[in-house]
């Protein structure tokens, strides 16, 4: 019997305004989220983890990964614009070649999670990308989590997201906002593989965050 994965993708945004304390935060958490997730078995069995860096382009950091095979984890820089478009451009085609992988390797991939993150307004046209990602036609269209502090606004928020939103409160500093929003990431991977493992009848659970420490929670609202 084939082997179920679990794919997250973590898609952070690396423009400019995230300079200093938010891609400090999380440059520190992501390491920990690493080694977390490596040393259950469990977990980093049925898990996999990829990262996704945008600003004026995106670019993959991190393919998706079996943790156990991975030594050393890329740091985020600031640089450039906020283009949402050029993400999920580069999202779609990649989960294209990476469930196609897994199928080709003997797994059984399930819908992808992606956690999006983000502090400000986009600066390029992003909807057709995105309706090109999350169209039910595009048979691995992700389940899609969005993330905001800072500039962002919850009305953008809410587009992006297909299944739930969460923007910072104003009485939390953007470090704290990274660190918590590092904290949900890994509970989610954590909990739906042990969910999924526990599965008698074999298949996946995605276990994702009702309420975010710090946050308010908004309803998905797709454009």
């Amino acid at each position: 019997m084939s082997e179920q994965v679990l794919p997250f993708y973590l898609v952070c945004d690396e423009s400019y305004s995230m300079e200093g304390p938010p891609l400090d935060a999380i440059n520190q958490e992501l390491p920990e989220i690493y080694r977390e997730i490596a040393s259950n078995p469990v977990v980093a069995d049925r898990a996999r983890l990829g990262i996704i860096g945008f600003s004026d382009r995106a670019e993959v950091l991190l393919p998706l990964s079996d943790l156990n095979d991975v030594h050393s984890i890329p740091q985020l820089a600031p640089r450039g614009g906020t283009n949402y478009g050029a993400a999920f451009a580069l999202l779609k085609s990649t989960i294209e070649q990476d469930v196609q992988a897994l199928k080709q390797a003997g797994h059984r991939p399930y819908r992808p999670c992606v956690f999006f993150l983000t502090d400000g307004q986009p600066t390029y046209e992003w909807h057709q990308e995105y309706r090109s990602l999350t169209d039910s036609g595009f048979p691995p269209h992700p389940t899609i989590l969005a993330f905001g502090f800072g500039d962002v606004d919850a009305t953008t928020l809410q587009q992006v997201a297909t299944f739930r939103a969460f923007i910072a409160n104003d009485d939390i500093s953007p470090a704290q906002a990274l660190r918590e929003f590092a904290k949900q990431l890994l509970n989610s991977v954590v909990q739906s593989a042990v969910a999924s493992s526990a599965d008698p009848a074999g298949g996946a659970r995605l276990v994702i965050p009702e309420q975010v420490k710090g946050y308010t929670t908004l309803p998905a609202d797709p454009v």
